[in-house]
């Protein structure tokens, strides 16, 4: 069933209570204001760019082809985070493996190798399946790591260490997420031997930008929490550098208002979980790059048809609270996470839950 637009809202899944603007509660907390202070997190990532001097010898290993593989690696935001610079190296002609820690650990262990660089995400530097990948490595591949704690295990045993300067942070990865974002589009930049000038234009495009869509995000909430109605089920779908937004989508829904969601590939998407279309199954597809835009917008038109509901968020998105504004591609994903973000905090308006308080698990997880 498709929301009213009138200002009140009808479900059958809410046992038929009506529900108007007015009875939405934006409850504001630390994870809320951690999202609204995500354009100054950028901003003070920018300046504080820089590259450590371990990175040369890197850099000189990279030209004399000494390295057979990147690996990439992170758990959870700080896996999905990983997507968009595994497009850009695999484009640049590197092998890249991008694979969770933990995996890496139990099941790829031989990718622990002189021939491999591995460019590690952990916003503390110090969860257990990252303490547990410096014991195992034992200094045998070159490490960069990105990492918002400079005083980590992770950033004083990498050969080369990238801050990202996110400040503390509530709970629910948002500052730290699109920080590392910003900062892994530096790393590829010099891996890849690209134009700094134009990355620095590029990074300096995305902060106005982020800061513009968080301006409104009041009206974001109460238009989503109406398109909201009745659901059940999310799935967030993209493709290619998108998968980043896809991924910790769907991951950040659930840990901060517990509701199903799923991230995938908008090819997975039509592997199955096509038969969870319904009235009470929503599905945000992330338009993405101009390459695979009509095969996206095809998914979208084709959930619509099949009595689904889907909005398209991007550029062209229909509603105002999934619009984002027209930056460079290699920005893009910084964007894409913030709809995505007030979309948990509608389903929190909706049901009258604290967003981002966590009940079962910790901000550094320390068991694996």
């Amino acid at each position: 069933m498709a929301p009213h637009r009138s200002g009140t809202i009808t479900s059958s899944y809410e046992e038929d209570t009506i529900a108007t603007r007015d009875d939405y509660r934006i409850i504001e907390n630390e994870y809320v204001r951690d999202i609204l202070n995500q354009p100054r997190a950028l901003a003070d990532t920018l300046q504080g760019l820089s590259v450590p001097s371990g990175l040369q010898i890197i850099l000189q290993r990279l030209g004399r082809e000494e390295f057979r593989r990147i690996v990439l690696t992170g758990m959870g935001s700080s896996f999905h985070v990983l997507y968009p610079l595994r497009t850009l190296l695999t484009s640049h002609g590197y092998t890249v493996v991008m694979a969770e820690t933990s995996e890496l650990l139990h099941y790829l262990p031989k990718l622990f190798d002189p021939r491999t660089l591995m460019i590690v995400v952990s916003q503390s530097g110090r969860s257990a399946e990252i303490v547990r990948l410096l014991a195992e490595n034992r200094r045998r591949a070159a490490i960069i790591a990105v990492t918002n704690t400079d005083d980590s295990p992770l950033a004083l045993e990498a050969d080369a260490a990238f801050l990202t300067r996110a400040g503390q942070e509530f709970s629910v990865s948002c500052k730290t997420y699109v920080t590392a974002l910003m900062v892994l589009h530096q790393v590829g930049t010099l891996l890849c031997n690209m134009n700094r000038e134009e990355m620095d234009s590029e990074l300096a495009e995305v902060v106005p930008s982020a800061s513009d869509y968080l301006h409104s995000w009041r009206d974001h909430v109460m238009e989503l929490a109406d398109s909201l109605a009745g659901v059940r089920h999310i799935f967030v779908a993209g493709r290619g550098p998108s998968l980043a937004a896809a991924g910790t989508g769907g991951l950040i829904i659930k840990e901060s208002v517990h509701y199903h969601a799923e991230g995938m590939s908008s090819a997975a998407f039509r592997h199955g979980p096509l038969e969870m279309v319904s009235e009470d199954t929503f599905v945000v597809v992330l338009a993405g790059e101009e390459r695979t835009k009509t095969l996206n917008t095809r998914l979208l038109e084709d959930i619509r048809r099949k009595g689904g509901r889907a909005e398209l968020l991007g550029t062209d998105a229909r509603l105002l609270s999934l619009r984002i504004a027209a930056v460079p591609d290699s920005v893009l994903p910084i964007l894409e996470i913030l709809p995505l973000e007030v979309i948990t905090l509608a389903l929190a308006a909706r049901t009258g839950i604290e967003a981002g308080r966590f009940s079962l698990a910790s901000k550094v997880t320390t068991i694996e």
